[in-house]
């Protein structure tokens, strides 16, 4: 992992990037919604959509359990989000 400006304990307690297999927003999907860009939590490992995307899922998973950090699930994004930091560390 890169280094990053600032130190953030969130960011740095990630050994390794969990992946979804599942390329889909598990909240769009039930609501019949649809994305722009997916991000995967770090700390459940659930795949939901971007602040770009209308419903914002994955932003409003981190606010409501508490679980600090994203990674992108692009295919050729290779970066991670801390939400209370606002810091991003690339792999």
């Amino acid at each position: 992992m890169s280094k990053i400006a600032r130190k953030c304990r969130h960011l740095d307690a990630i050994t390794e990037v969990k992946q979804n297999q599942v390329y889909e927003c598990e909240e769009c999907i039930k609501i019949g919604d649809s994305w722009v860009h997916l991000r995967t939590c770090q700390t459940c490992g659930t795949t939901l959509c971007c602040d770009s995307s209308p419903n914002q899922h994955a932003s409003k998973h981190a606010q409501s359990s508490g679980h600090p950090v994203i990674s992108s699930a692009e295919p050729e994004e290779r970066w991670l989000w801390c939400y209370p930091d606002e810091l991003i560390a690339r792999y």
